[in-house]
C-alpha cells in the first residue's frame, strides 16, 4: 500500500494575511505583548528612541521655522526639511540598522515638497499628513465597527490566537474602543489642521502638526499596550521538575 498523502496546507483567510502583516510590522516596531517589557520601555521602542524622535520632528520642525523666516523663495526650506530627512537615511544604511522608519520619512519629505513646489504653495507640504490622518481614521474606525478591529488582528497573530479572539465579548469590545480611540485621534489631527491648511497658514499649521504628534501617539500607544496586556496576562514561569 502506497503512503497515504499528506494534506495540502491550509490556505490563509484574508483576515489571517492581513493579521500575519500588521503584527508583523508591530512587532518590528517593539510592540511585541508576548515580550512582557515594561509600558516605558514598550512605547520608547515604538517611538524608535532618540533617533527615532530626532526623525520624526526635525525636518518638520526645519521646514516651519525656515519658512516662517524667510518664506521664499520656497524651496530652501523644503530643500532642507528633504536634506535632513536623507542625512537620516543614509545614517541608517551606514550603521546597518533598519532604515525603514527614516526611509518612509524620506519617501513622504519628498512627495511632500515635490507637491509645494508644484503648487508654489507652503501648506501643500502638508498635504500627505492630511491624507494620512483622514485614510488612517476612516480604516481603524470602520475595521473596529464591523467587528475586524485592525487592532484585534495585530494582537491575534503575536498572541498565536488567530482571530478567535472575536468569540470573546471582552476582548471584542475593548478592540472596539481602543480602534475608536486611534480613529479618534486621527480625526482630530484633521479637524484642527485642515481649517489652517485652508487658510494657507504654514507656520500654525506645522506647529500643531509637530504638537498633535508624538506628544498624543505615545500616550495612546501607552493605554493600548495596558489594556492588551490586561487581555492576555502572562503567565508566571513554572520549571519543570523531574522525580528521581
Amino acid at each position: 500500500m502506497s503512503a497515504p498523502e499528506s494534506e495540502p496546507e491550509r490556505e490563509k483567510t484574508a483576515s489571517e494575511i492581513l493579521g500575519e502583516a500588521l503584527g508583523s510590522a508591530a512587532r518590528r516596531a517593539g510592540l511585541d505583548p508576548a515580550e512582557g517589557a515594561s509600558t516605558h520601555r514598550m512605547v520608547w521602542s515604538a517611538i524608535g528612541g532618540w533617533r527615532g524622535i530626532l526623525e520624526s520632528v526635525l525636518p518638520s520642525l526645519a521646514f516651519v521655522v525656515l519658512f516662517t523666516i524667510k518664506p521664499e523663495p520656497l524651496i530652501l526650506s523644503l530643500g532642507v526639511s528633504v536634506g535632513l530627512a536623507a542625512v537620516f537615511t543614509v545614517v541608517r544604511l551606514v550603521q546597518k540598522s533598519p532604515p525603514s522608519a527614516a526611509l518612509g520619512g524620506l519617501v513622504a519629505a519628498v512627495a511632500a515638497a515635490a507637491l509645494a513646489l508644484w503648487t508654489g504653495r507652503g501648506a501643500d507640504n502638508f498635504v500627505p499628513g492630511l491624507i494620512t490622518n483622514a485614510v488612517y481614521g476612516s480604516v481603524i474606525l470602520v475595521s473596529a465597527l464591523i467587528g475586524w478591529s485592525l487592532i484585534g488582528l495585530a494582537v491575534g497573530f503575536l498572541m498565536g490566537e488567530g482571530t478567535t479572539w472575536r468569540n470573546d465579548r471582552r476582548k471584542r469590545r475593548a478592540y472596539l474602543w481602543l480602534g475608536i480611540a486611534w480613529a479618534a485621534l486621527f480625526f482630530a489631527r484633521l479637524a484642527v489642521q485642515l481649517p489652517l491648511f485652508l487658510a494657507g497658514d504654514v507656520t500654525a499649521l506645522g506647529t500643531l502638526k509637530l504638537i498633535m504628534g508624538l506628544p498624543l501617539f505615545a500616550p495612546l500607544i501607552a493605554v493600548t499596550w495596558l489594556v492588551v496586556r490586561a487581555l492576555h496576562p502572562r503567565q508566571p514561569a513554572r520549571e519543570d521538575t523531574t522525580e528521581a
